[in-house]
């Protein structure tokens, strides 16, 4: 006959395998919701957002790490030639800035018009130990992806300066990057590929099993990330 001792270990089996079986294998995820309608909805779910966003994360995966290293550890791929020339005005000048950016407009042959403009009011400056009045100052700025233009112009002079700004590829990446310059369609996809990396990451977590680790050590490497994020974000200030 069985002693005592070994049906008390084949009983405590036997509850370990009956406890294993009532466990979620999904970390993250209730036993409820760990089959049926809901795990295949997450599924399809996290796989129909990656094939949306593949391509373009790709594109702000690149471009964001040559905007990371724009200053420190500087990768030189993102470049922008500068172009600076001076154009007479015509006569008679123009009388305001809308006139001016017009006019501007013309002269270098562009379809768009000016992004930005802005007016300098005269005021007072000390100019060689004496008090004298600057004049007043207008701006127009353009920008897109491929190219930019600047241009000011002081009231009363007879040329205006205009710089012209010519990217190479890696450089109009990288204002797709930042929807420098694009119109409210663009901007709205890009929002939607950041929403689908949210989605995609929260979707991950909870997809993530046990067959990669315990709970705690996912837990570590979370807060892990986090904690440095902060820590290295705090040495900035």
């Amino acid at each position: 006959m069985p002693s005592s001792t070994n049906t008390a270990s084949v009983e405590k089996t036997a509850k370990n395998r009956e406890k294993k079986r009532r466990r979620s294998p999904y970390s993250f995820l209730p036993l409820a919701w760990s089959r049926g309608a809901f795990l295949k909805w997450l599924r399809r779910t996290h796989a129909w957002l990656g094939l949306w966003g593949a391509t373009l994360g790709i594109l702000f995966g690149v471009t964001g790490i040559l905007l990371n290293h724009r200053g420190t550890l500087k990768i030189n791929a993102a470049k922008t030639d500068r172009i600076e020339r001076e154009l007479s005005l015509p006569d008679p000048k123009p009388e305001n800035i809308e006139m001016f950016g017009t006019w501007l407009q013309t002269e270098l042959g562009l379809d768009e018009k000016w992004s930005r403009i802005r007016t300098q009011k005269p005021r007072e400056i000390s100019w060689g130990g004496k008090s004298v009045t600057q004049p007043e100052k207008w701006s127009v700025s353009l920008s897109n992806p491929k190219r930019g233009y600047s241009a000011e112009y002081w009231v009363g002079n007879a040329y205006t300066t205009v710089r012209q700004f010519d990217r190479n590829l890696f450089a109009f990446l990288n204002r797709l990057h930042m929807a420098s310059g694009m119109g409210v369609a663009w901007i709205l996809l890009a929002d939607t590929i950041a929403g689908s990396l949210i989605i995609l990451a929260l979707s991950g977590i909870l997809l993530w099993t046990r067959l990669h680790g315990p709970r705690l050590l996912a837990a570590g490497l979370i807060f892990g990330s986090l904690t440095l994020a902060i820590i290295f974000v705090w040495q900035t200030f």
